[in-house]
Formats: structure tokens, sequence, C-alpha cells
């Protein structure tokens, strides 16, 4: 997309807002704006997934404890 967009600029208070036109909307909620010398960038915030951040993760090292010992097998248990 090249077109470009001469918008409004307001001040609300301590808050300067734009008005974007409806081809620019966002989709979602929330948004992220970064400075990179003299231009703001506004990209869409999408929040990662569980298995995202999973992926993230370092494996870990340590063996888990077995909970189970000691415990009656589920077969012999009596209600």
């Amino acid at each position: 997309m090249n077109t470009e967009y001469r918008i409004k600029l307001t001040h609300q208070g301590n808050y300067q807002t734009l008005q974007l036109p409806p081809e620019l909307f966002l989709l979602g909620e929330e948004a992220i704006v970064r400075k990179e010398g003299e231009k703001l960038i506004l990209e869409p915030y999408s929040r990662p997934s569980l298995l995202e951040t999973l992926a993230t993760l370092d494996d870990l090292e340590e063996d888990f404890p077995d909970f189970d010992k000691g415990l009656l097998p589920l077969d012999e248990i009596e209600f």
C-alpha cells in the first residue's frame, strides 16, 4: 500500500491523538507504537498464543519426581 493520507492531529490533555481514515483501521483493541527517527510506526498488537510462548522456553534439565510412588494402581482402588 503506497497510498498516503493527510490526517488531523489533536491534543487531549497530555495526549496527542490522530484520526485514522477507515482504510487504515487496525484490527483488535490494542496497538504497538514506536518511534524510528522522525517516523512513527504503528502496528496491531496481538498477544502470542500459549504454544508460541511455550516454544520460546528452554527445555528443563531436571527430572520430575515420581508422584505416583507408593500409590495403588488405579485398577486396584475400590470405592
